[in-house]
């Protein structure tokens, strides 16, 4: 019985082996409709294997806005980028209390979460200005400075709260001082802060040992097809910061495009010939006196011909139903419209 059960297995493979074959894969795209008229322009189907959409959110902080970053997650996990990444300020800081600072954290890793697609954590003032603050970041988040690699495209995440020890003592001595105007909504009065006025503020600051990681990385991809970077301050706002400007340098010949953030409100600009993109908010307070301050996401698509860049106005992005998520449609998303009239 054994050797018949054996010869049996070895029969039942030979018919499989040699019998009909599989059929080839169907098509992406059939129609019955034959000859050159047709309801349809061409067949140029917009899904190279080679492209793929990543998503960018902006600031929560000054004052976070209730329920308007979880609308933004859940829009998003509509949207369906294959990642999520920021210019960030994604808890409002403001403490050395370790539990509150976990507390809030978790908050934000809580909501971050829900997101259908994996999130990318960029370092903001808010995140990172203080010892405490930046202990608590490198034990949860591991670095402040990082690159990755997706699809032969490169990301450099920058820190901008890079500073010396003695550096970020005085910092954020300055910047407890100023807290207390921006939490009652004063901003003229921290306009004229120490804080405020600091060049560290304006455009942040990145070590030489940061500059030389993105140096490294930079020369390590250098066959790739674009490069992203990600910040919350713009350091070349700064003159003497020879550190980025060196980066910058080094992507002379490439093609690569700027986030970042800290400002609260949006602007394109072009320098050396590439767009340099300041995001508004997700959430965050809005300061419509620097400039459009809305609540958006922006979808960046990148292929083989270049990169296409949308900015979506949360207010505009409905689900099936023809509402915003999560009951939106009664959240003010850009201040400046919903004010009641005087």
């Amino acid at each position: 019985m054994r050797r018949l059960a054996i010869a049996s297995t070895i029969i039942l493979l030979s018919v499989g082996c040699t019998g009909t074959s599989v059929p080839d894969e169907r098509p992406e795209f059939e129609s019955g409709i034959t000859g050159d008229a047709r309801p349809w322009t061409d067949r140029n189907f917009d899904s190279a294997d080679h492209k793929f959409t990543f998503a960018v959110h902006s600031d929560l902080t000054g004052g976070e806005r209730p329920d308007i970053y979880q609308i933004a997650i859940a829009q998003l996990s509509l949207l369906r980028p294959e990642f999520i990444i920021n210019v960030g300020d994604l808890i409002e800081g403001g403490t050395e209390d370790l539990a509150d600072i976990g507390a809030q954290w978790d908050s934000f890793d809580q909501r971050a979460a829900k997101a259908k697609a994996p999130v990318f954590y960029v370092a903001g003032n808010h995140d990172r200005t203080g010892e405490v603050m930046q202990s608590v970041w490198d034990a949860r988040q591991g670095r402040a400075y990082y690159h990755f690699r997706y699809k032969d495209t490169l990301f450099l995440v920058l820190d901008t709260e890079d500073n010396t020890p003695e550096r970020v003592r005085e910092i954020n001595d300055a910047r407890n001082h100023a807290l207390q105007f921006a939490a009652a909504g004063d901003w003229d009065k921290f306009n004229a802060t120490e804080y405020a006025n600091l060049p560290e503020n304006r455009g942040g600051n990145i070590t030489a040992a940061q500059s030389r990681y993105m140096l490294d990385a930079i020369a390590a991809n250098a066959d790739v097809r674009w490069t992203f970077l990600f910040m919350h301050k713009a350091p070349w706002l700064r003159e003497d910061l020879t550190a980025f400007t060196a980066i910058e340098d080094a992507l002379e010949d490439r093609p690569y495009t700027v986030f970042h953030g800290h400002v609260h409100a949006y602007q394109h600009e072009e320098r050396n010939g590439r767009d340099y993109i300041r995001l508004a908010t997700t959430g965050g307070v809005q300061l419509p006196e620097n400039g459009r301050s809305m609540d958006h996401v922006t979808m960046v698509t990148v292929d083989n011909d270049g990169v296409d860049i949308a900015n979506l106005l949360m207010e505009g992005i409905l689900d099936k139903t023809g509402h915003i998520p999560l009951n939106g449609d009664a959240v003010c998303f850009e201040s400046t419209r919903c004010q009641s009239p005087e």
